[in-house]
């Protein structure tokens, strides 16, 4: 197995993180073209005055910013300490596969339970892929 193959889906995560990034200004610029909001209700970020079609973006890619962290850093200790294995790239893939349907269902229809269930599923593959490391320095 290549150490380096952990960093596939760390790239994939970053590549999905930047394209909700720009789905940001292009919903923002739709609704202030069509009328719905003014420049002033972006003045200290987002008010109630923005619907929530255009605030969605800037909330999924705020949530990308979160947890997926902990992914980075645990690619990052994988691949210093040469203990990149199959297991742990599938993992890694499964987390961003997660991440990527939450954000789906976040930007679509938004249902609640099945975005939470997206939401708690990839934290149980975090949490799994992070007991691994433990175990692994705890020899």
């Amino acid at each position: 197995m290549q150490q380096t193959s952990i960093f596939l889906p760390v790239l994939a995560l970053i590549g999905w993180t930047l394209l909700v990034l720009l789905l940001i200004p292009f919903r923002r610029f739709s609704a202030l073209f069509a009328g719905r909001v003014t420049a002033d209700d972006f003045r200290f970020g987002e008010c109630e005055a923005v619907p929530p079609d255009v605030r969605q973006p800037n909330r999924v890619f705020m949530n990308l910013l979160e947890m997926p962290v902990l992914f980075y850093v645990l690619a990052l200790i994988l691949y210093v300490t040469g203990n990149v294995d199959g297991l742990a790239v599938v993992l890694g893939w499964g987390y961003v596969a997660l991440r990527v349907v939450h954000s789906l269902i976040y930007l679509s229809y938004n249902h609640v339970f099945h975005r939470f269930l997206a939401f708690a599923l990839s934290n149980v593959v975090m949490l799994v892929l992070w007991i691994r490391v433990f175990l692994l320095f705890s020899r």
